[in-house]
């Protein structure tokens, strides 16, 4: 899909009063029944392949693989799946082995309709993202990388996990749509148990969406929520009615790995409940 078409896509979703919805998928399985479910976009990166496979999402942000090369390996599992809705890459903005305007090439290439920036230095804080930051592998890289994949004509759909960052996104590398980021998704057997409570999430997510705004001036910018304490349609519901301006949210553990576990266990342990018939 083009990005103007799934812009407009997206904003015709929003004309109607739903929220947009996007969705991680880490499997060909997950994108299939996210789309059947009503999701309006998908996002595959490193970190929806660690998360399925039972490891902590945290996982993308260590050198575990190269989550480049993983992404695009997994466009040949996710994308011809999905016949009605876009598909976006997570970009590792920041790897020092590529040549981010010939690897974005490949991405438009592989089928991909857009970008985030994942793994992101975003998630990082402390002397470790000082050093990276001061070490040529900072988030400034990623506000490059977004630049150049809009130049391209892939959407850009970054995540911001502060003011400054989300100003960042929207005035230097003028992003189609703004992501909240809460942090990692709470709940389940691999989910964050130190997360922030819901209402400074609510707090954060319209402090970085009011500084996206402003920094968009008059252009119509799409914003999203994500992560951390929202990890149910619940908490999404909490968020939604107390955040002005808010578009949609985007979910990834709370998408796949969250229903898996639960529906999984829940149908095992069924099946051991039945009992022989009688006289067996």
């Amino acid at each position: 899909m083009s990005k103007d078409a799934v812009i407009q896509q997206f904003r015709a979703e929003i004309r109607t009063g739903r929220p947009l919805i996007g969705s991680g998928a880490g499997t060909g399985l997950s994108a299939k029944t996210a789309e059947n479910g009503g999701a309006d976009f998908l996002v595959v990166y490193n970190s929806g392949r660690y998360r399925m496979a039972g490891r902590g999402s945290l996982a993308g942000l260590l050198a575990y693989g190269d989550a480049n090369a993983i992404v695009l390996d997994m466009a040949g599992e996710v994308i011809p799946v999905v016949s009605r809705i876009p598909v976006f890459a997570g970009v590792n903005g920041t790897d020092p082995f590529r040549v981010m305007p010939a690897f974005l090439k490949e991405v438009k290439a592989a089928g991909y309709s857009g970008v985030q920036n994942f793994p992101t230095v975003g998630a990082f804080d402390g002397i470790f993202r000082e050093n990276l930051e001061s070490t040529g592998m900072g988030y400034d890289k990623e506000v490059a990388m977004m630049r150049e994949a809009g130049r391209l004509g892939l959407v850009t759909a970054p995540y911001a996990f502060t003011e400054a960052e989300a100003e960042a996104m929207v005035k230097e590398a003028e992003a189609d749509v703004l992501v909240a980021h809460m942090g990692l998704t709470s709940s389940g057997t691999i989910g964050a148990s130190a997360v922030l409570p819901l209402d400074d999430a609510v707090a954060r997510t319209q402090q970085i969406a009011d500084a996206a705004r402003r920094a968009a001036g008059g252009r119509r910018l799409i914003v999203l929520a994500h992560g951390g304490p929202i990890a149910t349609p619940e908490d999404w519901q909490y968020v939604l009615e107390r955040v002005d301006g808010v578009d949609g949210f985007l979910g990834a553990s709370s998408m796949e790995r969250l229903p898996a576990e639960q529906a999984i266990t829940e149908t095992v342990a069924r099946f051991k409940t039945v009992e022989a018939g009688v006289g067996r």
